[in-house]
């Protein structure tokens, strides 16, 4: 049986598919990827569903190498210096790795996380029906833990490994600066002021920030009602503003309820863009309706069909430039 040996794992390399949903209510937490469009583009682009389960690899990056056979791989890592062997590789293709090769991906000039996905899925057994790992729990795959070197990973079924290296090029990007996002649903406990001055500021993204939620240092928002609420139900994206008046955006390994009030949620569509902010770096905010959600959404969600027109056959030398 072939499989994926891990060389070496950064901090923050786990297993991930879309998320253990339907578990909320009793308190466990979803999980799932951080950018959930990379997640699905390095599945959708070696063949596999979108919500097949990929390495998560974090700002450490990660080194791999294939055994016993080939393996046919997708990655997203947009931002990140892609190689196998000394040869460079497009950020986001679909490839075959054979026994002995070995593929590096590793922090480059942009982003936090990137996706390696094997063809027909990771053969692992699911955790309450899902293989997404949740580290503070020890949740997941793998007995819950992050990745580390020396771990085995093989694929759930074959694949064909014959097909050409394949990258997918040219893709659009959304050139606005700012993180959209709907009002609510304790926006009354900000004055209006106070809610203008959340919109019209620039936050920088703290270096105290994880998977559970990206904290954030600018202005101070002013509480208008208190800073405490019965605690509710924390969606993805919930942007709370404790009693320092600082906001921290919850994300994939958000906690299932809070006490703080929430002045919005970042749209589903904004997500990725805000995961694959580095710590130091800024962002702002807009905020806008639901049906403007929505459209985002539709239009943020990646297909196989959409894209056959920025496929493109690439010829890489292992050990070479070219």
């Amino acid at each position: 049986m072939s499989a994926l040996v891990i060389l070496r794992a950064g901090v923050g390399c786990t297993v991930q598919d879309a998320g253990r949903h339907g578990w909320l209510r009793y308190g466990v937490t979803p999980a799932g990827p951080m950018d959930w469009i990379a997640h699905a583009t390095a599945n959708l682009i070696c063949g596999n569903p979108t919500d097949v389960a990929a390495i998560e690899i974090g700002p450490g990056g990660l080194e791999v190498t294939a055994k016993g056979g080939p393996l046919r791989l997708g990655l997203s890592a947009q931002g990140f210096d892609v190689k196998r062997g000394g040869s460079a590789l497009p950020t986001r293709l679909a490839l075959t790795l054979h026994h002995g090769e070995t593929l590096s991906v590793l922090p480059g000039h942009d982003g936090l996380w990137a996706y390696l996905t094997l063809a027909g899925g990771i053969d692992a057994p699911p955790v309450m029906g899902s293989l997404a790992t949740h580290l503070r729990s020890g949740i997941g795959p793998f007995g819950g833990q992050a990745l580390t070197a020396g771990l085995e990973i093989e694929a759930a079924k074959d694949a064909v490994t014959d097909a050409p290296d394949i990258a997918l090029i040219d893709v659009p990007t959304i050139p606005s600066d700012r993180i959209r996002f709907v009002p609510g649903p304790q926006d009354d406990y900000f004055s209006s002021d106070t809610f203008a001055s959340f919109c019209a500021a620039t936050y920088r993204v703290s270096p105290h920030s994880d998977r559970m939620g990206y904290r954030l240092t600018g202005p101070q928002l002013k509480h208008a009602r208190g800073h405490d609420i019965v605690s509710d139900g924390i969606a993805l994206g919930a942007i709370q503003i404790p009693g320092d008046g600082q906001p921290i955006v919850l994300m994939a390994d958000r906690q299932p309820t809070g006490g703080y009030p929430k002045i919005g949620t970042v749209i589903h569509a904004d997500l990725p863009r805000l995961a694959q902010t580095r710590p130091g770096q800024t962002v702002r905010f807009e905020a806008v309706s639901v049906d403007v959600a929505v459209e985002a959404l539709r239009g943020a969600i990646p297909t196989a069909q959409s894209w056959q027109s920025r496929l493109r056959r690439i010829r890489v030398h292992v050990g070479g430039t070219g």
